[in-house]
């Protein structure tokens, strides 16, 4: 085999198949982990749900119901055709959130890969709870 080369098809696919598996199998070990995790806290997990655009995903869809499966609840999935990019709706939630004057401080660190244990409630200015 030769190297990639984006002008032919099919590495175009591979590429896109080997991303597609890859993001697929980090979402089902993921959603595991805060499956059982949320479990471990005390937290009843009845159902698992998926939503936006990335639930139109077959293979994620596939995915998620095998972890709904092996956890023993059901998965809950709009219909494909109701399942879009949601980035107009989470803008239009800022919008919402700026006008009633809910402004979040944002004085968390970004962390790439931070372990669900260290998370704490961040306290926002203005939001009420």
């Amino acid at each position: 085999a030769g190297a990639f080369d984006p002008r032919i098809p099919q590495d175009q696919a591979d590429i896109a198949a080997a991303f597609q598996r890859a993001a697929v199998a980090h979402l089902r070990k993921k959603t595991a982990l805060a499956c059982r995790h949320a479990r471990a806290m005390g937290v009843s997990v009845t159902c698992l749900v998926a939503s936006g655009g990335v639930a139109s995903n077959t293979a994620v869809r596939q995915a998620l119901a095998q972890v709904a499966a092996d956890e023993g609840v059901p998965l809950e999935c709009p219909e494909p055709r109701l399942c879009t990019d949601n980035g107009v709706m989470i803008a239009w939630a800022g919008i919402e959130r700026l006008r009633r004057g809910m402004l979040d401080p944002y004085t968390i660190d970004f962390i790439q890969r931070w372990p669900l244990d260290q998370l704490k409630e961040m306290p926002y200015a203005n939001c009420p709870r």
